[in-house]
């Protein structure tokens, strides 16, 4: 399943200042985007440099970048040359599949991420996910015709459940492979494929030594330094009725990633009445419902989509000790989250905030930074 992330707005990204230092040419921001680099979204660039040929020369190599990614990660479709995730998720219990050593440093990290949830960011669960899945596209076809959806039977997802676990999945880095010893273990990384590819670039980016930059791949943010003119980043946080505007605006400098988790895209509506979105719940099977959404801002973008998944999957409090054991393991890697709910729910935190409609929660370092539209 493709986990699409709810659109976060980066404001004022396409302003053209211009900076000059002594002995240096002028630079100025340039921009441009594109829906056919894959990962069924938009994906924009922003980069302050010299010209616009040096700027296409940056665009176009990203793009290629994020198109090779897209395939590695995809597990819906074939391409010819590459092993990418489908492929070893076809090879289930018959052999070990060569793959790129990127599949394989994105599947540590997922790991590494599944053991610091406690499981709760698995990207075992692809079975249970697949028949998701199915009910989903069919229940989005019926919604644009006026008509119900239906949702699976629990004791098919149970069932499914059994496949899952990091016990099915063997990593060989000396060769390079990946095995899935049982035929119906299946992986699916929708909730980290797009992070990662979006730090990926970055990174690229930040080793030619630009002085400004933005990532952004369908709402995951990746800032690259501070605007040309010293000003603050203005990141809006979408509201979640689903319309365009922000209902916050939090203020960021320097290097930053921002994802955010929502209920608010890709869901439809059962014959039960109620709403069924993407973000699964691995211990429910069923769609989580704590929040409409969170917001995650860290460095690393893989790493703030896998967190704004897995933090919107538990409770306020559960969430806070993921957070607590997160910065305990990584005491230099800032971590900051924002939590809007329904109103009429209350968490355990001084740091919250009744607005347009919503209870919104935030960690502590953010309670200067946030603007309030």
């Amino acid at each position: 399943m493709k986990k699409i992330k709810i659109f976060v707005l980066v404001l004022l990204i396409l302003s053209l200042t211009a900076c000059k230092q002594k002995n240096e040419e002028e630079i100025s921001m340039y921009n441009n985007a594109t829906v056919n680099a894959g990962f069924d979204t938009y994906i924009s660039i922003s980069v302050a440099t010299t010209s616009q040929e040096k700027f296409d020369e940056y665009f176009n190599n990203l793009i290629s970048d994020f198109k090779y990614l897209n395939q590695l990660f995809d597990i819906y479709n074939n391409y010819d040359g590459v092993n990418n995730i489908k492929t070893i998720n076809d090879n289930a219990g018959i052999q070990p599949v060569e793959v790129d050593p990127i599949i394989i440093e994105m599947l540590e990290l997922s790991k590494e991420y599944y053991d610091i949830s406690d499981g709760q960011f698995d990207i075992t669960l692809g079975p249970v996910l697949k028949i998701w899945h199915t009910y989903r596209e069919e229940g989005l076809l019926l919604l644009e015709q006026g008509k119900l959806g239906s949702t699976p039977n629990i004791e098919d997802l149970i069932e499914a459940n059994k496949c899952k676990g990091w016990d099915k999945v063997e990593i060989n880095k000396e060769n390079s492979t990946v095995y899935l010893n049982e035929s119906c273990a299946s992986l699916d990384v929708g909730a980290i494929a797009k992070g990662y590819a979006t730090e990926y670039v970055a990174e690229k980016l930040e080793k030619e030594n630009i002085k400004v930059g933005i990532v952004d791949a369908g709402g995951n943010n990746r800032t690259i330094n501070t605007k040309l003119d010293g000003t603050p980043w203005n990141v809006g946080i979408q509201d979640p009725t689903g319309g365009s505007g922000s209902i916050i605006v939090v203020k960021s400098e320097g290097s930053k990633s921002f994802v955010t988790s929502g209920d608010y895209q890709r869901y439809y509506v059962s014959e039960d009445g109620k709403q069924y979105h993407h973000i699964i719940d691995p211990r429910t099977l069923f769609p989580s419902n704590y929040f409409h959404s969170v917001t995650v801002i860290t460095e690393d973008s893989g790493v703030a989509d896998v967190l704004s998944t897995t933090l919107y999957t538990v409770d306020f409090d559960t969430g806070n000790k993921i957070i607590e054991k997160f910065k305990k393991e990584n005491p230099t890697q800032e971590l900051e989250v924002i939590w809007i709910m329904d109103k009429d729910i209350d968490v355990n935190t001084e740091y919250k905030k009744q607005h347009s409609g919503y209870l919104i929660a935030y960690t502590k370092d953010l309670q200067d930074s946030i603007v309030w539209n």
